[in-house]
């Protein structure tokens, strides 16, 4: 009867197993930073803070931990929800999950992003990948690598300032995506949503966030401070992006992930 059991048990370990991987087909990659005291935040920004509640064994015997945390809306990987740039569009949490989902696009600028802080993507990065990989798909997620991640948690090289506050604002230098580059894949691909490996959409010398406002207003989101996109292929993955849901959120941490 004993060894019955065992092998009605492994035979229902099995089965789950492969239910598993009948829904997770494919390797899975975390595009997401773990927020720490050390996460990247704006410079005017509340950072992350944990504070220990308790840890350790109780009257009763049994162990327990629980802390508190508090942080910013925006800082360590996280999303920018359309309202955070565009009045009376989708707060964080009435964003569609259909609009978090999707086939995935990696396009790696690095080797002129990595040659100048300020560099903006433009409509030509996006045709040479295009040249190479075929017409970006309908309704895809876009993912720009600009190499800044490798920089990540050290904020001089990646913010290009380790200071703090209002003043440190004008010393921000780090890529983004062009205006003109996120209003042609709005109107020419229908994006579901953008996402990079730095602190904003925005290249870290814009006054305007003129991209930001051309995305949000359309209901398209970003994904800021995405992490470990060297670990992903130019095409043939799929994205999950789930972000804390904020009832009225302007944005907040998420956890993204890749399976290809």
């Amino acid at each position: 009867m004993k060894t019955l059991s065992i092998l009605i048990g492994l035979v229902i370990s099995a089965n789950i197993f492969a239910q598993d991987q009948q829904i997770i087909k494919g390797e899975i990659v975390d595009l997401t930073h773990s927020f720490s005291e050390e996460s990247v935040y704006w410079v005017t920004a509340k950072e992350f803070q944990l504070e220990e509640v308790a840890s350790g064994l109780t009257d009763a015997g049994f162990y327990y931990s629980a802390n508190n945390f508090t942080t910013a809306e925006h800082g360590g990987t996280h999303i920018d929800a359309p309202i955070h740039f565009a009045e009376n569009k989708q707060s964080v949490d009435l964003i569609p999950l259909e609009n978090l989902i999707g086939t995935g696009v990696k396009i790696n600028v690095q080797d002129k992003a990595l040659k100048n802080p300020d560099y903006l993507i433009s409509i030509e990065d996006i045709n040479n990948w295009e040249s190479k990989n075929g017409m970006i798909p309908m309704e895809s997620i876009i993912l720009f690598q600009t190499g800044y991640g490798k920089f990540y948690p050290e904020a001089k090289k990646y913010l290009g300032t380790d200071k703090r506050g209002s003043d440190a604002v004008k010393e921000l230098h780090f890529p983004g995506l062009s205006v003109e580059a996120a209003n042609w894949l709005i109107e020419k691909r229908n994006i579901k949503a953008v996402g990079l490996d730095t602190a904003s959409i925005d290249h870290g010398q814009s006054k305007d966030f003129a991209t930001h406002v051309a995305l949000m207003t359309q209901n398209v989101p970003a994904f800021e401070n995405v992490a470990n996109l060297d670990n992903l292929p130019e095409k043939g993955f799929q994205i999950i992006a789930l972000p804390m849901k904020i009832k009225g959120g302007s944005g907040g941490p998420l956890r993204i992930i890749a399976i290809k």
